[in-house]
């Protein structure tokens, strides 16, 4: 659970950070630090693909899972539950409209899932690439809607801490050829990602999902 803590602690000092500045930072550093953030994901990316042992398990996954994803709109899910979410708070003052959409910003998206089921296997990389963008994006939305950006800590850590304690327990139950395709399908998830932060194109990760469940599953069976 190193990377949660990692990624918390990130938080915890960027919105500080943003406490103390309380004026923006310039939009070109932002910029940057995103394309920065972006190349790094899909280095990361390509590694984790690698470790495939098997391309059949992973395509087969991304497919099936990409039309379960599709068929239910995951995405537009996630993004109505962001909106509704935001919309319940909104008029309830800075610090829980602040604490909301830090939460939701920070937590809601493919990299906390992947990340989190990494960190509960043993590897934190991914979670601390995310700690980075997290951490300055704090700075950001701390100078504008204050002290509750800190508290976002708290929903931070019960969510990926309980992906990652999940993660852990079934590490057991999964074989090597198994656990590298559950990685390699991570990798191409993530690598998505990495497209959707350059903005080189939007690609539904969120909807590409179920595939994570599906290709230890297809690499049983096979």
């Amino acid at each position: 659970m190193l990377g949660t803590i990692v990624n918390a602690t990130s938080v915890l000092i960027g919105g500080t950070i943003g406490l103390v500045l309380r004026k923006g930072i310039p939009q070109r550093l932002s910029a940057i630090v995103r394309d920065a953030i972006g190349l790094a994901t899909i280095g990361l990316s390509i590694m984790m693909i690698m470790k495939m042992s098997s391309p059949i398990p992973v395509v087969l996954a991304l497919l099936i899972g990409g039309v379960i994803g599709e068929c239910f709109d995951l995405e537009s899910r996630f993004n109505s539950f962001a909106g509704l979410m935001k919309g319940l708070v909104g008029a309830e003052g800075t610090f829980i409209d602040g604490m909301v959409t830090a939460f939701i910003t920070f937590c809601v998206g493919p990299m906390t899932v992947l990340g989190s089921i990494e960190d509960g296997l043993g590897n934190p990389s991914i979670l601390f690439a995310k700690s980075l963008l997290d951490g300055f994006m704090a700075v950001a939305y701390a100078t504008s809607m204050g002290v509750g950006v800190v508290f976002s800590v708290v929903p931070l850590l019960l969510y990926q801490g309980s992906i990652a304690a999940l993660a852990s327990l079934l590490k057991q139950a999964l074989s090597t050829d198994m656990l590298y395709s559950l990685t390699a399908t991570g990798g191409v998830l993530l690598l998505g990602l990495g497209v959707n932060l350059l903005e080189l194109k939007r690609v539904k990760v969120i909807n590409l999902l179920p595939a994570l469940a599906l290709a230890p599953l297809i690499e049983w069976f096979m």
